[in-house]
């Protein structure tokens, strides 16, 4: 398996079954052409978390032209303009889909903010989340208690689902937005306690790396056993 940064919260992960491409909203190394033109028979999956300008952009339509495309989009993303012959997945929280191109199942948990997270199982048995904006969203220096608090609870309770069904994960992709100050780092702490994450990939970051990527500073409560990756430059990869 290959994981590769195109930008922002855009990856792409490469097995011998399928390319996934996630949330990829500008690709400034052209990684996901090149990877494409590398591998003609491979089928590629666009996964779209939500309809933000920096998670979605339509171009993904155009990719590809010449593989099986399949799209997985969050209902809420406009695909009104799109080609009907195209095969795509509408998903809200709590749906699952199946039998995909090198993938056994697909569930879509609720976002903190907008659209899904995703969890996918491959069909070689590993098993992938993309968080989209899932994210435990508050800035101690600006929110009041009140806030955080249902901040707190908000990313608490879709976590909780998470873990009832996922005790383990092989590779997650999650925001550490660097914004939020001394809390940037909470969400993606209080994941990979929550749940055994074996291949961690900071996100969401918008090239403020070095903060986001400094994993000694994250504030854990509980010995974790995860290896973290810093993928910043867009067409960085790495095979795990």
């Amino acid at each position: 398996m290959r994981i590769t940064y195109l930008a922002h919260s855009g990856f792409m992960v490469t097995t011998p079954d399928v390319i996934m491409v996630f949330d990829y909203y500008r690709d400034p190394s052209h990684s996901v052409v090149k990877n494409l033109d590398r591998h003609p028979d491979t089928p590629v999956i666009f996964f779209v978390s939500h309809h933000h300008p920096d998670h979605y952009n339509p171009v993904i339509f155009n990719l590809g032209q010449n593989h099986r495309r399949v799209y997985v989009l969050s209902n809420d993303v406009e695909a009104r303009d799109t080609d009907s012959r195209l095969a795509i997945q509408g998903m809200s929280a709590g749906d699952i889909v199946e039998n995909l191109p090198g993938i056994s199942s697909v569930k879509a948990y609720e976002s903190t903010d907008a659209g899904v997270a995703f969890a996918i199982k491959t069909t070689d048995g590993k098993t992938i989340f993309h968080a989209g904006d899932l994210n435990n969203w508050h800035w101690n220096e600006e929110s009041n208690p009140s806030e955080v608090a249902r901040a707190d609870a908000a990313f608490r309770k879709v976590l909780n689902r998470i873990s009832e069904d996922f005790k383990a994960l092989d590779v997650v992709f999650f925001p550490v937005d660097t914004r939020q100050g001394r809390d940037f780092a909470v969400g993606a702490t209080e994941f990979v306690e929550a749940i055994q994450v074996a291949d961690f990939f900071p996100m969401h970051f918008d090239g403020n790396y070095m903060v986001a990527c400094d994993f000694g500073v994250y504030p854990f409560h509980t010995k974790v056993d995860t290896t973290f990756h810093c993928l910043h430059e867009p067409g960085e990869s790495i095979e795990l």
